[in-house]
């Protein structure tokens, strides 16, 4: 079975692929992994698990209550951080909680919303641009000069299989309301993360901070089944439980094998194939835009002389 066939994103994809895995070997203990997007579903399970190998989490959520209820289920060293990434300011004011607190060894961009209707923040973005993209880039840009600093240091991105259908283009990423369609702008801002990805990887090299992205294959989660419920209804037998989405996201941020892997995009711990065809290649100007547009927005920025 073909590793990026349809079929290979449900649970049967995932248990043909695990056969041959060997388990996560890795002690964090003295490590501080930060997980956006982690009161629930895949960023939760991916708490556990880097909690289980003997690393102080730091979970990100917008709502009190749930961060509460993490608290109490998970193992080990947990810490909770209230943030919202859609709002800049609340970043901003998140990276320097960390900074002034934490050494962040791990960082995991798994915060993801694909909203059927639009939206605008308080700050004017587009909510999907601002939470998918603008959020994480700027948390990122905040996070890596200290991982850089100490020499080391690893950064997931969570995209989506929904990136093989999009081509980034400038004027489409932040769409206007009468223009807006939830699965479109979602697929864009996951291509979005894929690129950046691949950015931050050169911007970083030799530094000793790894910069990878992966597709957790198609997930039961809570966002699922409100964002796409005929897909999740339908699928529902197949679909993956958050362990198997987790995989390859902690394998990325904790196993040894991974340490010297940096700018790939990874499914069920394989590096794979960005784009299924040439219809979805970007070009050196729409890369440069993105990266342009993101420094504008969040007034962050990642040169390479900084680091």
């Amino acid at each position: 079975m073909n590793k990026l066939s349809i079929a290979t994103f449900t649970n049967v994809g995932f248990w043909l692929h695990s056969r041959s895995y060997s388990p996560i070997e890795a002690d964090l203990t003295g490590t501080t992994a930060v997980v956006t997007g982690s009161t629930g579903g895949i960023g939760l399970e991916v708490a556990r698990q880097l909690s289980s190998l003997g690393a102080r989490v730091v979970v990100v959520g917008r709502d009190p209550a749930k961060l509460a209820s993490v608290r109490d289920q998970l193992p080990g060293e947990i810490r909770t951080l209230e943030a919202d990434l859609s709002l800049m300011a609340e970043v901003r004011k998140l990276g320097e909680q960390l900074i002034a607190s934490e050494e962040v060894d791990i960082l995991i961009n798994n915060v993801g919303v694909l909203l059927p209707d639009y939206s605008t923040t308080e700050e004017g973005l587009e909510t999907s641009f601002a939470t998918n993209v603008a959020g994480h880039f700027l948390l990122t840009n905040l996070l890596a000069p200290s991982m850089v600093e100490r020499g080391e240091g690893r950064i997931v991105n969570v995209s989506s299989g929904g990136m093989y259908s999009a081509r980034i283009r400038p004027h489409r990423l932040e769409q206007g309301e009468s223009a807006y369609n939830g699965t479109n702008a979602y697929a864009q801002a996951k291509r979005a993360q894929v690129i950046l990805t691949e950015m931050w990887a050169d911007r970083l090299r030799g530094t000793g901070v790894a910069v990878n992205s992966m597709h957790p294959g198609w997930v039961e989660t809570a966002g699922v089944a409100f964002s796409l419920p005929t897909f999740n209804k339908v699928m529902k037998p197949l679909l993956r439980d958050v362990g198997q989405g987790a995989d390859t996201i902690v394998w990325l941020a904790a196993s040894p094998e991974a340490s010297d892997l940096t700018g790939g995009f990874f499914f069920d711990r394989e590096r794979v194939d960005t784009h299924l065809s040439d219809s979805t290649r970007e070009s050196t100007s729409d890369r440069e835009w993105l990266w342009d547009r993101l420094a504008d927005v969040t007034e962050s920025d990642l040169a390479i002389e900084s680091v």
